[in-house]
């Protein structure tokens, strides 16, 4: 049977995801008992990387190496695309690992990247998608809500990776999302034609009131407002953001027991507010951890 590959989450059907949400359920249930099941024994993990990351990088060796498994961290060194070409790469780097993380600064290279592979890819941030970290908030999310059947997502800010992973999350899984953001920072036509393809009746509602946005929100998103890549749009971005914050006001418009969601690293005082953050509606680090979980169910999956 041909590798998977999980570029985007438009790889993933519905039901693949729920298969990775009740077997990353399953290993945090272990784990919290004290498990470490040595369910991928001998298999070996490539964590090829162009960016610099804290949750990618060690949530995923941190959970092959909960699964028995070992990852090798691929810098540049290597000579990805560099030294020779990404096919001749490609076709090598599959006879050494299983699977292959890649976290590039250009998303057609992911996509050269595993038209080429024997092993499967996935990954781990691209300028287009982050389909890890969309898995893991929806996930959280169910969580959070006991349940995806009744829960709203509300997204305030930049139309980026981020929102748009979260926006094929919610579509595949039957959850409303909602986004806030100023004119000239949301979605791309193409993009929405592609969701709403693969989900036509998926509930969408594009806004420029985040007040609006967050109403009867479950959990409440916000990510930086420059991105790895965009710091010389900082300022730009500052100004055309600058009532976009998640502060205590936003938040109290969402439901009473509503939660905040951030991917992290965040910019107190920028794109949210050290009281919300920090506060006790703030489920980042349960977000954060749950990253290791999720990629532990999606590992197992792909491999088990």
């Amino acid at each position: 049977m041909a590798k998977r590959h999980v570029i985007s989450l438009f790889d993933l059907t519905s039901d693949e995801i729920r298969q990775i949400f009740s077997l990353s359920a399953e290993l945090k249930s272990e784990l919290l008992r004290g498990l470490r099941r040595p369910s991928l024994s001998g298999h070996v993990l490539g964590l090829l990387f162009e960016k610099p990351s804290l949750r990618t990088r060690v949530s995923f060796e941190a959970a092959v190496t909960h699964l028995g498994g070992n990852s090798m961290f691929l810098g540049s060194d290597v000579g990805w695309g560099s030294r020779e070409p990404v096919p001749d790469f490609a076709r090598v780097i599959s006879q050494y690992v299983d699977v292959v993380v890649c976290r590039a600064k250009i998303h057609q290279r992911v996509e050269e990247l595993a038209a080429n592979a024997t092993c499967s890819v996935i990954n781990g941030l691209t300028d287009v998608a982050h389909p890890c970290q969309a898995l893991t908030d929806l996930f959280t999310l169910q969580e959070i809500a006991g349940s995806l059947d009744s829960a709203r997502l509300a997204y305030v800010g930049d139309a980026n990776n981020v929102a748009c992973s979260l926006a094929v999350a919610c579509a595949k899984l039957g959850v409303p999302f909602a986004i806030a953001h100023p004119n000239g920072y949301g979605f791309a036509k193409p993009f929405l034609d592609r969701v709403f393809e693969a989900a036509p009746g998926f509930e969408l509602l594009q806004t420029g009131d985040p007040m609006e946005a967050v109403a009867d929100a479950t959990a409440v998103y916000t990510d930086v407002w420059a991105s790895m890549g965009q710091e010389d749009e900082r300022a730009r971005r500052s100004e055309a953001f600058a009532d976009y914050q998640v502060n205590e006001r936003v938040m109290a418009s969402a439901q009473s027991e509503a939660r905040f969601l951030h991917c992290l690293p965040a910019r107190r005082g920028e794109e949210v507010a050290s009281e919300v953050i920090d506060g006790p509606q703030s489920a980042v680090i349960q977000q954060a951890e749950n990253r290791m979980h999720v990629q532990k169910g999606l590992l197992q999956w792909l491999l088990g």
